[in-house]
């Protein structure tokens, strides 16, 4: 569970970001472009993104369901596939939309490098949510564990493996909703340089690859 908070500190930051940016006469804007990405990936924000790509409100509205379905499926893979109950995916999808618009992010001006390509630094604050809220889930988890194990050795029943694992998600979604809504806590800020391409179509793209500085 700890490594959930590492891979998905940035909420995976540039997951769903490998978008066709249509080039035209005027220079190309690669630091716009890539702030109007990241806005419609993570704030919902589209209008920016519509304006400069040319896609319609349905696709832009994709991208940041896409990426929202992304990081729910990071989390569920420390659970080896488990399936959250409806009602309970739809508290998690309300938590991870909240939590995604909260990312903070600063675009800076794009360098020009060989052909006509770009690369353009986003600093970037991580937050802390994943790693301040794992110890009080560790013991809250521990306290059910024993809670359980006393009322089994009293007689009742041993829950099924599934209904400890919505127990546990449930208990997960209590401590990150309430550490979100005292107001979230961000890292050190860290750069990451984005490759923004063109291809031989004069088509850009924002690569899927990145380095952090």
């Amino acid at each position: 569970m700890k490594n959930m908070g590492k891979k998905i500190r940035y909420i995976a930051f540039f997951i769903g970001v490998c978008v066709l940016l249509a080039g035209c006469g005027k220079k190309f804007d690669a630091s716009g472009y890539t702030k109007a990405v990241l806005d419609v990936s993570y704030k919902n924000e589209i209008q920016k993104y519509v304006e400069l790509t040319g896609a319609d409100e349905k696709e832009a509205d994709k991208i940041f369901e896409d990426n929202l379905q992304n990081n729910m499926d990071i989390m569920l893979q420390e659970f080896s596939g488990y399936e959250l109950p409806d009602e309970l995916e739809e508290k998690y999808r309300k938590l991870f939309s909240d939590m995604m618009k909260q990312v903070k992010y600063t675009v800076a001006e794009a360098k020009e490098v060989e052909n006509k390509n770009f690369t353009v630094d986003v600093k970037v604050e991580p937050m802390l949510i994943f790693n301040d809220t794992y110890q009080e889930l560790q013991k809250q988890t521990e306290d059910y564990a024993t809670q359980v194990s006393n009322e089994v050795m009293n007689g009742a029943s041993l829950p099924s493996e599934t209904d400890m694992q919505t127990h546990v998600f449930e208990i997960y979604h209590d401590i990150l909703r309430n550490y979100l809504d005292q107001g979230m806590k961000y890292g050190d800020p860290e750069t990451i340089t984005v490759h923004v391409n063109k291809d031989d179509k004069n088509v850009y793209t924002i690569a899927d690859c990145y380095s952090a500085n």
